[in-house]
């Protein structure tokens, strides 16, 4: 495991990190050898000063940081936002971040902004919005992004292309990479009733640049049947961890991110989680 110093813009170990929770700050400066790297939500450090960026600062003298936007709505009918890309650039510059990603979807439509990660059709003029999008983003940073597969909980007829097809074209039109979700994989496969195992199968792993794991919670729909709600507060279940020990033994060992947004758990739990991974990944790795 990492427990090195590193300097700002060293790309991610093919190991685990967390995503950073100010309440885990003192013991993953005094634990460094439990991660890899951290992620951020970039939304929650742009500003000049303050606890957040003094903590960030910090923490980048330690460990590598993956950036992770969650604001840029690239799937939304309107332009992007330049006063959100330009507080992004202005993060993305000092920071220098190892790894920078965004979500297909949508959060903002006419100057109203939603808290949530809404879906998007998979037609050729959508294509061609995010593309545009993500081309526009990756000029403006200086930099690629990697793209995060969604999690859904409902199908567009409109759809002209099965998802896999939409993403994959918009990594050989934009050059950007993939964020490959396996939470996702499993939300959307069980709302849909299809395979998820096929689906990472399909997928375009030599294009994933990192992957994220995390939990999720199980409701039911208005017909009884089961519906997954990506939510990121919970521990990641069996039928998760399964699906990523298939997906590594295809890929082999990539950077995989510990999600864990809501009812934030004690540090222990978080990095168990993460050494976890981080077995998972030195036994089933050596396959592919």
């Amino acid at each position: 495991m990492f427990d090195e110093l590193q300097e700002p813009g060293c790309v991610l170990p093919k190991s685990p990190g967390v995503g950073f929770k100010h309440v885990h700050f003192n013991e993953i400066l005094n634990d460094c050898g439990r991660v890899a790297w951290l992620e951020i939500h970039a939304e929650n450090y742009m500003s000049e000063g303050g606890r957040n960026i003094a903590q960030l600062k910090k923490l980048r003298q330690h460990f590598p940081i993956s950036c992770h936007g969650v604001g840029l709505s690239i799937g939304g009918t309107n332009p992007l936002d330049k006063t959100h890309l330009r507080r992004l650039k202005t993060l993305v510059d000092w920071l220098v971040p190892a790894s920078f990603s965004e979500h297909l979807a949508w959060s903002s439509h006419d100057g109203q902004y939603y808290n949530d990660l809404l879906p998007v059709p998979y037609t050729r003029a959508a294509l061609d919005r995010v593309c545009d999008h993500i081309d526009e983003v990756q000029e403006f940073l200086g930099r690629s992004l990697l793209l995060e597969n969604p999690s859904t909980y409902l199908v567009f007829e409109e759809s002209e292309m099965s998802e896999i097809e939409f993403i994959s074209q918009i990594s050989k039109r934009t050059g950007c990479g993939l964020l490959l979700d396996v939470n996702n994989v499993f939300v959307s496969a069980t709302n849909h009733e299809t395979d998820p195992y096929s689906y990472i199968n399909e997928f375009p792993l030599a294009l994933v640049g990192e992957i994220h794991l995390g939990g999720h919670a199980e409701d039911t729909d208005d017909e009884g049947a089961t519906l997954l709600i990506d939510n990121h507060g919970a521990e990641i279940v069996e039928p998760v961890w399964a699906l990523f020990e298939h997906t590594i033994k295809l890929s082999g060992a990539l950077p995989t991110l510990i999600e864990w947004d809501n009812d934030v758990p004690e540090w222990k739990t978080l990095a168990a989680e993460a050494q976890r991974a981080h077995t998972a990944m030195e036994k089933f790795a050596a396959f592919a």
